[in-house]
């Protein structure tokens, strides 16, 4: 059986990898550490097909170490012993002194849970590993302050456009030299290029955003059932093209992000081609709802009451509704929100108010606007002097001149 595409094609050191150029360029950390040899426990984030896997290999392989390589979904803490050997003798340190360092690459290390991660610390305090991890979640939430603390945290980049380009084109010629002895064919080459068709690599790059990994698994399908890669065996291998984003991950709170942050800005486009993100995703409907009656009085407000009203029933459609056609609802609001002016006074207000109570606590309440339901409150002066148009300050007797809404 042949060796998967990306295996093949896999840069086997840093003048051959593409991308990250911030990481492996000249005097650029990773480049350095491997020019000086720098043994270090280092964590990859970044987005899937970025690299990260690879950039573990080129390393490990720099330093002359051995490369053990886990899949936080499904491995454990007995692979990790199986990894160390538990070799704990009188002369350990000798044997370390002359054996070859270790290498322990965990991807997905956010898919261990805290009882893992704890497993794995003092294996790299005690140096018995050289730990690299793995994640496409942010390490702050995912991987534990001890084992992170020990770690430096390298940030990967989707690729480029370009870079994907030169990707796929290293792919296409892998391709066709393996192609070629299969169909019995000389090595012409088909108008004299070893370029892929423009039309496709474009579309191939496009579709992929940024994924190198997703790129190749299109380019050895089609090729696999088609025997040959135009724009059309493309898309008949792809058939759709899958939206990174998960719900309880940076894509979802980045996209939310950028989604409320178009409305605010009173981009309606940039909201609505966010929100689109959303839906295709699978975003819960109602989830970007909510989020549309909270701006409605957040940033719209006094400018325009009517917003909530608008967000409220794009709401209540959401629930009774459902997708795909709750999608138009979706847009109808947002188009409406993102056009309305905006106004944060009332939110401002309300924000100094409760700092206010949280320094002062409850301040006694001036008398002339308490309740005096009974005849005792009423002779202890309980609303005496209350008129309903009074102009004096009903604020308690400490912020009587203080002003929440400009």
């Amino acid at each position: 059986m042949m060796e998967p595409l990306a295996s093949r094609i896999r840069p086997a050191t840093l003048d051959e990898f593409v991308g990250q150029k911030h990481l492996t360029g000249k005097g650029k950390p990773l480049r350095i550490a491997i020019e000086k040899k720098q043994l270090f426990p280092f964590i990859l984030w970044g987005p899937p097909g970025s690299g990260k896997t690879t950039l573990a290999r080129i390393y490990a392989g720099a330093l002359g170490a051995d490369f053990y390589e886990l899949s936080a979904v499904d491995a454990g803490k007995e692979d990790i012993r199986k990894v160390l050997g538990e070799q704990r003798t009188a002369n350990s340190k000798q044997m370390k002194a002359f054996s070859r360092p270790k290498i322990l690459f965990v991807d997905e290390i956010h898919r261990f849970n805290k009882a893992q991660q704890d497993f794995l610390l003092p294996f790299v305090e005690r140096g018995d590993i050289t730990f690299i991890g793995a994640t496409t979640e942010n390490p702050s939430f995912e991987v534990i302050a001890p084992l992170l603390s020990r770690c430096r945290v390298f940030v990967l980049n989707e690729h480029s456009e370009e870079e994907m380009g030169a990707i796929i084109n290293r792919a296409y010629v892998e391709l066709r030299k393996a192609a070629r002895p299969v169909r019995g064919k000389s090595a012409k080459r088909t108008g004299g290029s070893s370029r892929i068709y423009n039309g496709a690599s474009a579309w191939l790059v496009q579709m992929a955003g940024g994924d190198a990994r997703q790129a190749l698994g299109a380019l050895e399908t089609a090729q696999n059932l088609y025997g040959k890669i135009t724009l059309e065996t493309l898309k008949e291998a792809v058939q759709s093209k899958h939206i990174r984003y998960d719900k309880k991950g940076d894509e979802h709170y980045n996209t939310i992000s950028a989604f409320i942050k178009s409305m605010r800005a009173s981009q309606p486009d940039a909201a609505l081609h966010y929100l689109a993100r959303m839906v295709e995703a699978g975003e819960d409907p109602k989830f970007i709802a909510r989020r549309m009656v909270i701006f409605a009085s957040e940033d719209i407000g006094l400018a325009q009451p009517t917003a909530l009203v608008v967000a409220d029933a794009v709401f209540r459609a959401c629930e009774t509704i459902g997708y795909p056609e709750c999608a138009i609802n979706l847009a109808h609001g947002v188009a409406y929100l993102a056009r309305c002016k905006k106004d944060r006074s009332a939110y401002d207000a309300l924000r100094a108010a409760q700092e206010d109570v949280k320094e002062f606590g409850a301040l006694p309440i001036p008398l002339k606007v308490r309740n005096a339901p009974t005849k005792l409150m009423k002779e202890l002066k309980y609303g005496e002097g209350y008129e309903k148009y009074d102009e004096e300050s009903y604020l308690p007797d400490k912020l009587k001149k203080k002003k929440y809404l400009k």
